[in-house]
Parts: C-alpha cells; sequence; structure tokens
C-alpha cells in the first residue's frame, strides 16, 4: 500500500521532506486524506497542534506539547538535561524580576557568554559573546520581555544530529553541520540558519546517540511523555566529549535539506513507524555528499528588505545536482520573482563528496542575483581543504 502523506508548514524543511517522502509515497494537500501527518516547524508543536491531529485519530509525526518544551523552554530542557545525567554547559536560569542575579551570574562566569530566551524565537533569540557589557545588556534586554538562560560558552566545532524517535528508541540518522552566525568567518548575529553540509566525517553518530539522545528520551519516558517525532540535538564537540548546545523538536532547517535527500531506504514507511510507536527499520544513507548554502535578503536576520527582484535561478537550477528552494519568494502575474523575506532561496547541491558538492552549490549561487543578496562564502570550506 502506498503511504499518503501530508506535510505541515512550507519552508526549506518542508519542501525537502515532499520531494523525499514522494519517491515512496503520495504527497497529499489534504490532511484528511493522509495516512501520516508530519509536522515540519517548531511552532504548530509548540502549539499542541500533534495532540489536535492525535485526538481525531491521526497518525502524526511530531510531539506533542508536551514534549515540545524542550525546544520552547530552554529552562525546562537544562532541567531535563541535568536529570538524565546529559552533558551540556553550566548555566543557570533567570525569571524577569532577576536582573541582579544574573547579572552577578555573568560575572561569575570565566568569559564567554551565552544568552538565550525561554521562549521560541525563531532561531534568533541567542546571543554569543565575549564582551561582559554586551551580555550584561542583552540580559537586561531580554528579560523586559520574559526568563533567560545563561550559559558559559564551549568550544569546539558544532553537530547536529537528528534521530527518529518512537517513543522508545532513538535512532540517529546521518550527522551534518550547520552555520548559525550571519557572516563569513563565523560573524555577526545568529541566524535560522545560513547553510549546511553532510556527511560529517569522522563522527560516530551511533555513539553520540547512545551516551546523549536516548537518555534524554528516558528522561522524557520518566516524566510520561511519549516522544513520537524528530529529536534534534544540536550538539559542541569539546575537548571534554560531545556536550549538548540545545534540543530542537523537529528535523533542523538547513539541516533537513542535506540529510534527507541522502536518504536510501523508505522515509515515508521509516516515519510512520516511529509516528506508530514500533520503529522497525533502520535508515540507510546513500554515500553522496549534499552542501546548501542560504541566500538572503538585505538586512536579514534583522529588519528585511522586500520586493527585490530576483535573477538567476532558472540558470542555477540547469546545473545538474542543483535544487533551488523558494522559501521566501513572490512572482508577478508577469513572471517576475521578487524577495519576500530572510532567508529567501535555499541552494542545494550533491556531489560525491563534500568539496564537489560545495564547489557545485557556490556555482548555482554565483548565478543567481538581487540587490542586498548575501551569503555566507565558507560553508563547508575546511571540509573541502581535508
Amino acid at each position: 500500500m502506498t503511504l499518503r502523506v501530508h506535510v505541515v508548514g512550507n519552508g526549506g524543511r518542508e519542501l525537502t521532506l515532499r520531494y523525499v517522502l514522494a519517491r515512496t509515497a503520495e504527497v497529499v494537500d489534504d490532511v484528511s486524506a493522509a495516512d501520516l501527518v508530519v509536522i515540519g516547524p517548531e511552532a504548530p508543536l509548540s502549539q499542541g497542534l500533534a495532540d489536535e491531529l492525535r485526538a481525531d485519530g491521526k497518525v502524526v509525526f511530531g510531539p506533542g506539547i508536551d514534549g515540545a518544551r524542550l525546544e520552547s523552554s530552554k529552562r525546562w530542557m537544562k532541567e531535563v538535561l541535568v536529570d538524565a545525567g546529559v552533558p551540556t554547559a553550566r548555566h543557570a536560569s533567570f525569571a524577569p524580576d532577576s536582573v541582579d542575579e544574573a547579572v552577578a551570574f555573568l560575572h561569575d562566569l570565566p568569559g564567554g557568554y551565552v544568552i538565550k530566551t525561554d521562549y521560541l524565537a525563531a532561531g534568533k533569540g541567542v546571543l554569543v559573546t565575549s564582551s561582559i557589557d554586551e551580555a550584561v545588556a542583552d540580559v537586561r534586554a531580554k528579560l523586559q520581555h520574559g526568563s533567560v538562560v545563561i550559559e558559559e560558552q564551549m568550544t569546539g566545532p558544532e553537530l547536529s544530529l537528528l534521530c527518529v524517535c518512537d517513543g522508545k528508541r532513538a535512532v540517529p540518522l546521518a550527522p551534518a553541520r550547520d552555520y548559525k552566525r550571519v557572516g563569513t568567518g563565523d560573524v555577526g548575529p545568529m541566524t535560522g540558519g545560513m547553510g549546511s553540509f553532510c556527511p560529517v566525517v569522522d563522527v560516530d553518530g551511533e555513539a553520540i546517540a547512545k551516551s546523549i539522545v536516548q537518555p534524554t528520551l528516558d528522561a522524557l519516558r520518566e516524566r510520561g511523555i511519549d516522544y513520537r517525532g524528530c529529536l534534534y540535538a544540536g550538539l559542541m564537540l569539546t575537548p571534554d566529549g560531545p556536550k549538548v548546545v540545545e534540543y530542537n523538536v523537529r528535523f533542523g532547517d538547513p539541516e533537513a535539506q542535506v540529510v534527507l535527500p541522502r536518504f536510501a531506504s523508505d522515509l515515508a514507511s521509516f516515519l510512520y513507524e516511529a509516528a506508530s510507536g514500533d520503529l522497525q527499520s533502520t535508515p540507510e544513507f546513500t554515500d553522496d555528499a549534499y552542501v546548501c548554502l542560504a541566500l538572503a535578503a538585505e538586512g536579514y536576520p534583522n529588519d528585511v528588505r522586500k520586493g527585490d527582484v530576483i535573477e538567476g535561478i532558472d540558470d542555477a537550477e540547469a546545473l545538474d545536482g542543483v535544487r533551488v528552494l523558494r522559501l521566501a519568494v513572490n512572482e508577478d502575474a508577469d513572471g517576475v520573482v521578487r524577495t519576500d523575506g530572510g532567508r529567501v532561496l535555499n541552494v542545494v547541491a550533491q556531489g560525491p563528496e563534500v568539496g564537489a558538492a560545495r564547489s557545485l552549490a557556490y556555482e548555482a549561487a554565483g548565478l543567481i542575483s538581487w540587490d542586498g543578496m548575501h551569503y555566507r562564502t565558507d560553508v563547508a570550506e575546511a571540509e573541502s581543504k581535508s
């Protein structure tokens, strides 16, 4: 039987899900006609959409509102990590009326500060700085709107590990790496993600899932939470071993764009098993590599300019091995495509290894243009030289 799958959301992650799911399943627009509903973004998960659909008898890939707190509340996520014995940064949480205590904690840290909003902020609620003055100012500003979590900054390369969970088991997909700061050289404010690549060599995803993600899932079960969905561990590979930076409760964006196309087995059946609470299959991946570049509008990640005419998409898509995902665009009646948001396009390129995929991605990006377009020029740079 061919599964009918409905995907909630319209970003690069969801476009990729539909693309890969369509290899083995029928992707439908009507949720009523679906055998499986896959919820892409974090906002509807944190608002309880999975619970509502399950109450209507639907098979849903995505955690309920209880499990979604891992992403919607950084404070609660840290409590779960501590209970599970999962390594993470030294940290403390502060309510809006605890400004003095928060500033005192900052001054007690040895240097290198991370301030996170204790609420969803679309990947942009984090400040990482070495300046105590900037950290204090950010804490004061954020505490006017809600609680914050303050962490000691960790060092080391970052890693994204997406795990598919059926409530009992956490099965890792191929590890990936993304780029969160807006500027080349890892400078500027945090964003929703400016690029990614997969695979990441010399990383044992199975071992990390066993030591970090599975204990987290077990801790959720002990709290009575039946977590069925993607549990995405954002990790720092520190000198002391992998530590959790954050958890997201859905496929990463832009990680999904480079992980899921490498899926060699039946993604629809795999997600259906997880959503049904009984994972049996083992994911298999091709040997190909993928690199994703986010092409952003003037002003992103802050106030973005809209309406600029985009040229060159067709030329980029004509390159063998390239897909251009239209994330924030409008097309005029006469066919003119214009920018309509922050991260406007994803350029996704496939190659036999990361270096080849990277070269193709940047070749394609170089064919696209609009006033104010910007993107990082160092995505997968080190990997292409190794």
